[in-house]
Parts: structure tokens; sequence; C-alpha cells
């Protein structure tokens, strides 16, 4: 995504320049008026345009190819002009270890951020899995974990991986997705709002591609209207992706027009507003191996502001949500049906659900708990040059092993 869109990579960039550090971000063009990253204090932006978006292998292959091509180049660009002292890479996709083994060898510092176990993304996506790119995602995901100084895992699944995959563990810091406080305008125990026309609001919020499976929620809205009618209760999509038009074309297949409304991509305070307003979310990723080892960021987006989750089972969604989520065990369309109308009708149980999920973000899951794991990575992988270059040195800079930790006090650069 454009940089602009990805909101981990936002908080990160931000999380950089409050310890004193310069930050360029090279990824695919959004807005082409953009220059400095909205919201930081001077992040450059250096995008680069994707002119095919792969929907097969060979179409793949020529996106990764052209995006290998133009990140390297500018890459070396920001290497000359002495900009370049550590590199962070996020995936997918997984194949810019050559960079990694280039920087290395000149003694920069390659953070790998591990976004998405590409491999099991593939499988998710559908279809019979061709045996040979199977085997070639799994080297390049292998690769790209053991050509890194450092790696960044989303949770402790991820961290799980890539020590199986060689990785030693100590260099391995768990960080989560999840917003900031200041992100939401939420203050002491949320309450749940009601519309003025009385209609309760189940909000899908995030990417819309193959394996998040937003199809199903419109499916779930079909089978809803069987046990409650079209009533008081609406459900709303927003985001954007390749999806996007499957799911409208079911919208209108299905004539639900009337209860499911989208609302394309939306800025943070639009989230903010849309999250505050809803009075259930829906996380209707299936339990595939992807999703079961992963954390989605729409999971914490919804916690923030209280709201009770209704989910497919799964390890991961089970470590964010506790109590706060309501589980159920294949996400057939029937089965989210049947636990949004359950929840709809007790009020009690949401109240207690917003309490639940609230008190799990507030202790663990915020940015502010990810914040300094994350900075202490670069403190501690820079320290030579940030020592050399007049800064306090830090006696010593703790790994943090995970991202519930509390922040570590590092002294700044």
């Amino acid at each position: 995504m454009p940089a602009e869109r990805d909101r981990r990579v936002i908080r990160e960039c931000l999380t950089l320049e409050a310890k004193g550090f310069d930050v360029t971000v090279i990824a695919p063009r959004g807005d082409k008026n953009l220059k400095v990253l909205p919201g930081s204090r001077n992040t450059r932006l250096k995008p680069y345009p994707v002119k095919v978006y792969g929907s097969g292998i060979l179409t793949f292959g020529v996106e990764f190819g052209w995006s290998f091509a133009c990140i390297a180049t500018r890459l070396i660009g920001e290497i000359f002009s002495g900009r370049a002292h550590a590199v962070q890479v996020c995936n997918p996709p997984d194949v810019y270890w050559p960079l990694a083994l280039a920087l290395r060898a000149i003694g920069r510092p390659w953070v790998f951020d591990h976004h998405d176990l590409c491999p099991e993304v593939y499988i998710s996506r559908g279809g019979e899995p061709n045996k040979w790119v199977l085997r070639m995602l799994n080297a390049l995901e292998w690769l790209t974990l053991r050509t890194a100084t450092e790696v960044v895992a989303t949770n402790e699944s991820f961290k799980d991986n890539a020590v199986r995959k060689g990785v030693h563990p100590d260099k391995v810091t768990v960080v989560r997705n999840g917003p900031s406080l200041k992100e939401i305008a939420v203050d002491g125990d949320p309450e749940e709002i009601i519309a003025e026309d009385g209609v309760r609001k189940i909000v899908y919020l995030g990417v819309f591609g193959p394996q998040d499976n937003v199809e199903g929620v419109v499916l779930a809205a079909d089978e809803l209207i069987k046990l409650r009618g079209r009533g008081g209760w609406k459900v709303v999509l927003a985001g954007d992706g390749e999806s996007m038009q499957s799911v409208a074309t079911l919208i209108a297949e299905r004539g639900l027009e009337d209860v499911v409304e989208l609302t394309g991509w939306l800025n943070g305070d639009q989230v903010d507003e849309v999250l505050r307003s809803a009075t259930i979310a829906i996380q209707p990723d299936l339990p595939t191996r992807m999703n079961q080892l992963s954390t989605m960021a729409k999971t914490v987006e919804y916690v923030g502001r209280g709201l009770p989750v209704v989910a497919a089972d799964g390890i991961e969604t089970r470590r964010t949500l506790g109590d706060a989520g309501a589980y159920v065990p294949t996400g057939a369309p029937a089965e989210f049906a049947g636990m949004l109308n359950e929840l709809l009708d007790d009020p009690d149980r949401r109240r207690q659900m917003r309490k639940l999920g609230r008190d799990r973000f507030l202790s663990k899951l915020s940015w502010e708990h990810q914040a300094g794991p994350y900075a202490a990575v670069f403190e501690r992988l820079l320290a030579k040059r940030l020592r050399g270059r007049g800064a306090a040195p830090t006696a010593q800079i703790p790994r943090q092993r995970t991202g519930s930790d509390a922040p570590a006090r590092v002294d700044q650069p």
C-alpha cells in the first residue's frame, strides 16, 4: 500500500521521529501531491508507480520484479546521499533479501518487519496451490528471515515461525499492531452510541481481499434478515481492495442495498467516527492456518473503541480479544448471523465485552506498549553511530522479547 494508507508504517515512522531519527519511506505511489508523510515532522516519501498488480503467477512476477527494481534504485540513491544508516523492509513480497545482503556487507543494519506469512496468504486466496510456487514462497520467506539483522514480528506466532526457521529468539522483537491512545476519541469506559433512528451498526473495517472474506459479511447480513427482519440494524463495510467489485456485485445480486453500506477507504478521523458509532464489529476471516497465526490490525482498532467483536475462533484472535470476543467455529455466514443476532438482543453482554476489550487495549495492546520495544531495535543497532555523532550513550539498551511488555526507557538519540 502507499505509505499514507499503511497505519502500522505511519506509527513506526512517528515513533522513530519522536526518538530523533530522520525517516524516508519508499513505497508504492498514492497521492501524487504528497512529499511528506501526513502527520509527521519531516518523514520523506520516495514513492514509485505500480503499473501492474498481480493476479496470477506471471503478473505477480512482473509486479514483484518491478517493485524490486524501483526500491533498489531509490535505496541506492538514499545510501549515496548519506541518509540510509539502517533499513527496514516490510512484506509482502519476500523478495528483498538480496538488498539485505548488500546493505549488511557495507555495515548497515537491515530489519525485517514481518507483516504477512506469504506462503499462508497464497494458500488462503483459494484454489489448489501450486506446489512449486508454494516451495518458492517458503524459500523466499526463509531467505528474508535469515538475511535480516533483526526481525520485528507482529505477534508470538510470527516470532515462533521465525525461530523455527533459524532466527535466534534474541533477534526477534514482538511489536503488535494497534492504534495509539491519541488516535481514539474515547475517554474512560466507552458507552454504546445509539443512532437517533435506533439503527444499530455492525461494522467491518479493513482491506477487501480474497483472503479477507468480506463477501462472508454480506452473506451473513442476508442470513440475519431471516432472523430479525430488515429493520433496526445495518452492516457498514469500511475499506477498499481488489475484492471491492465482487462485494458490490454480491450486495446488488442479493438486494441488500438497504442493509449493507459501502463507505470506501477512510482516513484516521473517519475510522474513529465509524467505529465509535458502531454497536458490534465483525472479523470475518476464516480459520485458515494464516488467520490462526495472524493478528488482524482491524481487531485492535475494534477493541481500542471497546467494541464487542464477533470472529471465527483462532489462536491469535483469542490471544488478542479474550472475552471481548464472541466466537463461531467455522466462519459460515449462518454462524456469524446467529451470533450477531444474539449480541444485538443482549445489551448486558455487549456492555461487559466493551469494558473487557477497552481494558485489554489500555493494559496491553495500544501502540504506547509497542513503541518502546520498536524504537529500541534501532537504538540498539545504531548505538555506535549515535555515540559517534555526539548522542548521549546508552549503557545498555535491553532487548524486548514481547510486545506486551511495558516500553523500555531509553536515552534520546
